[in-house]
C-alpha cells in the first residue's frame, strides 16, 4: 500500500482495533481521544456485540462527533449474538473464532479504508494485525492493554518451562521463588504467575497461545504500555531488549481528563464507556458518608464468583468496621438459573445499615470520590491504575490471566495495599479490610505518595506526556519503522 508523504495537508489516519474485552475498549478509547486531541483522524474499530452495547449504555455517537474526522466501525468477533461472552470465552474460541472469521475482514477494511491509513494501533495480543499491517506495508504498533510486569511475565514462560521451574509441582510448591523472569527474581512466587500457569499440562492450548501471542507482539513496529516510567522503569528497560521502541504512555486515563481539562477547563463532559448501565445512585449515598469511611468492592466486568464466595465477601465485609459500596452483577455468580439473582436481593436487604449494593458503577468516580478509602478489586489493570491515581490503597483478590501478578506488585513492590489471592474466608477478609481502612497509616500514606508522583507523570512535561507528544510526532512523521525488531 502506497502512504502519503508527512508533507502533505490531510492529518495522519490511525484505525485503533482493540480486542472485544470491555478493559481492553476502556484503555485503547482514550488513546482514540487523546489522538483525536491531537487533530489526527481516527477509526475506531469495535466488534457490532460491543458497539451496540456502547449505544445501548453510553453517549458514544454523539459524544465522538465533536473530533471531526472521528469514524466508529465494527467487526464480528467470530461469535453468534446469543453467545454469553463470560468467563474465559476469548481464549477458548480465539483460534476458531477471532482468526478465521476477523483477520480477511481486517484485511478488507485496511485495504479499502479512504483516506488510506497511515498507521494501525492493533491490540497486543492481535497477533494476526501485524501479519496483515506488514503485508500491506503499513506501520503498526502493538497496545500491550495489562500491565507490563504480567507482559514480561507472559514473555518469560518458554524461559522458566526451560529452567524447569514449571509446571507447579502441587500446593506446597506454590510460594517458591520464580528466578529466571528478569527484574523480578526477588519478589515472583509459584502463586504469582498468571492463572493459566497452574496447569498441570504446560502444552495446553491455553498456555501455547499466550506465549505465542505475546512473542509475536514484539513484531510490531513499537509497543505502547499504559504505564509510567515511574511505576514500572526497571521492567520496562528489560521490555526494551525485546523491542526497541516502546511508549509509556499512562495512566491513560489521567493522561485524558489532564489534556481535556487544558482545552476545556474543569467543566469538560467526559465520557463513560461501560458496556453496562451504571446505576449513579450510589453516589448521593456516597454523599452522605464520613471522609475515608467506605471500601469500594468491584471485581470487573468478567470476574465469576461462586454463591459462597460472593456470602464469605458480603460476611467480612459485614464484620469488619467499614461501610462498603459492593458491584455485584447479576451474571457474575456463578449457579443455577436465577440463583445469582435471588443472593443479591437477599444480600442488598439485609446490608441496608452498612452497605450499598449496585449492578454496576461509574468507578472513576467512586475512586475519586472522598467518602472512599479503600478498593477490594479484582487487580485488572485498569482497576489497579485509577486506584493509584486516586491515592487508594487496595486488597487484591485476583481472578486471572494477569491479575496474579498486578496484585503481587501493588503489596510487595510498590506496598500500596494487600494480596488476598486464592483465599475467600470471611474472617481474612474482615482483618484485611480492617488493615486497609481502620489501621491504614502506612497504606494511606504509601498511595497519597505515589498518586502525587504519577499524576505528576501526565503534566506538561512528566514522563508519560513526553512520551505521549514523542508517540504523536512519530506517527505524523512515520518514523515508527526506524527502531523495528532488533
Amino acid at each position: 500500500m502506497e502512504m502519503d508523504s508527512p508533507s502533505q495537508s490531510r492529518p495522519p489516519h490511525v484505525v485503533i482495533f482493540p480486542l472485544p474485552l470491555q478493559g481492553h475498549i476502556n484503555s485503547m478509547i482514550k488513546l482514540a481521544e487523546l489522538l483525536a486531541l491531537a487533530g489526527f483522524k481516527l477509526t475506531f474499530l469495535n466488534s457490532h456485540h460491543n458497539h451496540e452495547r456502547l449505544i445501548k449504555f453510553t453517549n458514544i455517537v454523539a459524544y465522538f462527533k465533536r473530533y471531526p474526522g472521528f469514524e466508529l466501525k465494527t467487526i464480528t468477533d467470530g461469535l453468534p449474538l446469543d453467545h454469553p461472552r463470560s468467563g474465559n470465552w476469548f481464549l477458548e474460541t480465539y483460534e476458531e473464532a477471532i482468526i478465521m472469521k476477523i483477520k480477511q475482514r481486517f484485511r478488507e477494511m485496511l485495504m479499502n479504508s479512504n483516506p488510506p491509513v497511515d498507521c494501525v494501533i492493533a491490540d497486543g495480543f492481535s497477533g494476526f494485525a501485524i501479519d496483515v499491517a506488514n503485508e500491506l506495508g503499513i506501520p503498526i504498533i502493538g497496545f500491550r492493554t495489562s500491565s507490563p510486569r504480567s507482559f514480561w511475565v507472559y514473555y518469560s514462560i518458554t524461559d522458566i518451562i526451560k529452567a524447569g521451574e514449571l509446571p507447579i509441582r502441587g500446593s506446597e510448591d506454590m510460594d517458591r521463588l520464580i528466578t529466571t523472569v528478569p527484574g523480578m527474581e526477588t519478589y515472583l512466587r509459584c502463586r504469582d504467575l498468571p492463572s493459566f500457569c497452574r496447569k498441570s499440562d504446560i502444552e495446553d492450548s491455553t498456555v501455547q497461545l499466550i506465549v505465542k501471542q505475546t512473542r509475536k507482539s514484539t513484531e510490531a513496529d513499537a509497543l505502547i504500555f499504559n504505564t509510567t516510567d515511574e511505576l514500572d522503569g526497571p521492567i520496562l528497560s528489560q521490555i526494551r531488549t525485546k523491542c526497541a521502541n516502546i511508549y509509556p504512555i499512562g495512566p491513560l486515563h489521567a493522561q485524558l481528563n489532564t489534556k481535556l481539562k487544558a482545552k476545556h477547563g474543569e467543566s469538560f463532559d467526559q465520557f463513560s464507556n461501560a458496556l453496562r448501565e451504571e446505576d449513579k445512585s450510589c453516589i448521593p449515598w456516597l454523599d452522605k458518608q464520613p471522609y475515608r469511611s467506605v471500601i469500594y468492592v468491584s471485581f470487573g466486568s468478567i470476574t465469576s464468583t461462586s454463591r459462597d464466595q460472593l456470602v464469605e465477601l458480603w460476611y467480612g465485609l459485614l464484620n469488619s468496621k467499614t461501610k462498603f459500596l459492593f458491584v455485584v452483577r447479576p451474571d457474575s455468580v456463578i449457579g443455577k438459573d436465577g440463583e445469582g439473582e435471588d443472593v443479591v436481593k437477599e444480600l442488598m436487604e439485609k446490608s441496608k445499615d452498612r452497605g450499598y449494593i449496585v449492578d454496576w458503577a461509574p468507578q472513576e468516580v467512586v475512586l475519586n470520590h472522598l467518602a472512599v478509602g479503600g478498593f477490594l478489586t479484582h487487580s485488572g489493570w485498569n482497576s489497579t491504575l485509577e486506584s493509584i491515581v486516586a491515592g487508594v490503597p487496595m486488597v487484591c483478590w485476583p481472578y486471572f490471566a494477569d491479575q496474579q501478578v498486578t496484585s503481587r506488585v501493588v503489596s510487595r513492590v510498590w506496598k500500596i495495599g494487600l494480596d488476598m489471592k486464592d483465599v475467600c474466608d470471611r474472617k481474612i477478609v474482615e482483618n484485611m479490610v480492617n488493615d486497609v481502612m481502620v489501621d491504614r497509616k502506612e497504606f494511606v500514606n504509601s498511595a497519597t505518595d505515589m498518586a502525587k508522583v504519577i499524576n505528576q507523570c501526565v503534566s506538561i512535561g512528566g514522563s508519560s506526556s513526553n512520551n505521549l507528544d514523542r508517540l504523536i510526532e512519530d506517527i505524523r512523521m512515520k518514523r515508527l519503522k526506524t527502531t523495528k525488531r532488533l
